[in-house]
């Protein structure tokens, strides 16, 4: 209670000390500014508009509820979430954040998740594209495109194994709200909304879900389209404006000798844990804002292993930019920020863990392995996510099918005295 009354003083305060920082250095405001509007439309608003814009024709349509149907015995027994959670985790590991939090926000809204499910889902569904985890911190930043593909597999493979440590979140929760009248509408409209497939065919009852989703829908292309550019619109003005907003504000800590005191604090754990010092500024900087971070570790005076642990540090945490965009995506939701913020810190660890774990066995024993996997630098169009989403909502669909196909022969193999009496 005490700490809730002082949330709103302390709050005041806070933003009256960045006012009167902006009257003292309204230049450096502006130039910040400036550098955060120029990352929004040359990266971000070309990057993740057209992804907004195309998910919420998807879901228009259906494709959401094809795709959980399909998805649907790979995602309960993994993740404890509806397989129209596979493709959120599709979408957003190909476009990145915040595009998995936004479509988490919209089942939501459509009572395909309980809450619980939609904390699991946002968990470790919000990530780092690889576009920019491969172009941009790779190539860019760190001047070694051999280290994209060691970087992804941390990245990615950290946050799946998040998933399943999450799908554990919520347990107690769910079973003491068993019996609510509340809770068992949300579990039915969640389990109507991926129904496991029929014996007739999974695919035949996958298409007569969305086909059933569409007719609920009931709007024409038309306005299905418009609706979608007017949401995604707002939606990525909202991303800019936090950018912005971050970007003026680390420059108004750095001018205030803010910044200096942290990365001072920052250098002084690193170094109590064993790490170099040199880290500091990019570390620091990467809990504000993802870029910098990442930025500012190819360039950290430190071993090469080591900066790139804290860029998969960083880019796992995702900065506190990403964490207010995800935060204002879910206005009305019901879904908590603490656990998604435990997920981003146990994320950003377990990256930067299996980082150093890899290094010796991908970037020194046989660092020829990288070479096929690493694109060619200076080919990184937002458009390269397209290629990517299709081949990975395929090879999820086909690991389903074949988790669904391995379940029906087990089945069919079990002895009759050990079947369940229908």
């Amino acid at each position: 209670m005490t700490l809730n009354k002082l949330k709103g003083p302390f709050l005041a305060l806070v933003l009256a000390g960045c006012m009167l920082l902006l009257l003292l250095h309204p230049e450096a405001a502006l130039s910040a500014a400036l550098r955060g509007l120029a990352i929004w439309w040359d990266v971000l608003f070309p990057s993740l508009f057209p992804f907004f814009v195309i998910s919420e024709l998807m879901l228009g349509f259906g494709v959401v509820h094809l795709f959980g149907a399909l998805l649907d015995p790979l995602m309960r027994p993994l993740f404890r979430i509806p397989g129209s959670g596979g493709f959120v985790m599709a979408m957003g590991y190909v476009s990145g954040y915040p595009v998995g939090a936004r479509l988490t926000a919209k089942l939501r809204e459509q009572n395909l998740l309980t809450r619980v499910e939609g904390e699991r889902l946002v968990a470790f569904t919000t990530s780092s594209d690889p576009i920019f985890l491969l172009g941009a911190v790779s190539v860019g930043f760190f001047q070694n495109a051999a280290l994209g593909p060691c970087l992804a597999i941390a990245h990615y493979g950290s946050g799946l194994l998040v998933g399943l440590l999450m799908s554990f979140h919520g347990r107690k929760e769910e079973a003491d709200a068993a019996a609510t009248p509340r809770s068992v509408a949300e579990r039915t409209a969640s389990r109507s909304a991926t129904p496991p497939p029929s014996k007739a065919g999974g695919i035949r009852a996958a298409l007569a879900s969305m086909a059933e989703a569409r007719r609920r829908d009931g709007r024409s292309f038309g306005e299905l389209l418009k609706e979608a550019v007017q949401s995604s619109l707002h939606l990525i003005i909202v991303v800019g404006g936090l950018v912005v907003f971050f970007t003026v504000l680390m420059e108004l800590l750095n001018r205030a000798g803010v910044m200096s005191f942290l990365i001072s604090l920052t250098g002084g754990l690193l170094s109590l844990f064993r790490f170099p010092a040199g880290l500091n500024e990019a570390i620091t900087s990467g809990f504000f804002e993802v870029t910098l971070g990442a930025k500012a570790s190819g360039t950290a005076a430190a071993a090469l292993p080591f900066k790139a642990a804290a860029a998969a540090f960083i880019l796992s945490w995702g900065g506190l930019s990403v964490h207010a965009q995800v935060a204002s995506i879910w206005n009305g939701t019901g879904l908590r920020y603490l656990p998604f913020m435990t997920a981003r810190f146990l994320h950003a660890f377990l990256a930067a863990g299996f980082t150093l774990l890899l290094w010796r066995p991908m970037m020194e024993a046989s660092p020829a392995l990288a070479f096929p996997w690493t694109p060619v630098p200076g080919l990184y169009p937002p458009a390269a996510g397209f290629a990517l989403l299709p081949l990975l909502l395929a090879g999820t669909l086909l690991l389903s099918l074949a988790t669904a196909a391995t379940g029906r022969v087990l089945r069919l193999l079990r002895p009759r005295g050990s079947r369940p009496r229908s």
